[in-house]
């Protein structure tokens, strides 16, 4: 085996530095570089995206609170507005209640009015005609002297006495 022989070990030993500098100094002056400088970018890039992720985040968690601020005020809003409608419509019920009370009770009032009046009429009515009634059955019963006039200041008598 030509690798075992040591009469050649000089000369491959030679050739393998050569080749090993040869190779190193194009590893060092071209092929590393490139690659520092790639993974430099990568991590220049990747810091960038960190940066902007955080920027972000930072932008979403004000736009968030902001959000939650403007919510809160709308419903504390539209809690007075609804609250305020809410007044406004009692007040508004309340008031129409008292009108339509006062309107009842003054319908009420003329209907107690005028069923009084006509309980008047007819109370005269029946007077009238109890007094009429009253001169017919004396008439009658034979007492012909006594006529309607002279039975309705008997009738007014006998009222006074009785108040």
């Amino acid at each position: 085996m030509p690798q075992l022989d040591f009469s050649v070990f000089p000369s491959q030993f030679f050739w393998l530095v050569i080749n090993f500098g040869l190779m190193l100094f194009i590893m060092s002056k071209f092929i590393i570089p490139k690659t520092a400088e790639m993974i430099n970018l990568r991590k220049e890039k990747i810091d960038g995206d960190l940066q902007k992720a955080t920027e972000i985040k930072k932008q979403v968690e004000e736009t968030i609170e902001k959000y939650n601020k403007a919510l809160k005020n709308a419903n504390s809003k539209a809690s007075i507005s609804l609250q305020k409608t809410k007044d406004e419509l009692n007040e508004t019920i309340n008031r129409r209640q008292s009108d339509i009370s006062a309107k009842l009770s003054a319908e009420i009032e003329a209907g107690e009015q005028k069923i009084a009046q006509s309980k008047a009429k007819a109370l005269q009515k029946v007077e009238e005609v109890s007094v009429e009634l009253a001169v017919d059955i004396l008439k009658k019963l034979g007492f012909g002297g006594i006529n309607v006039k002279d039975a309705k200041n008997a009738l007014t008598n006998l009222k006074k006495e009785q108040l």
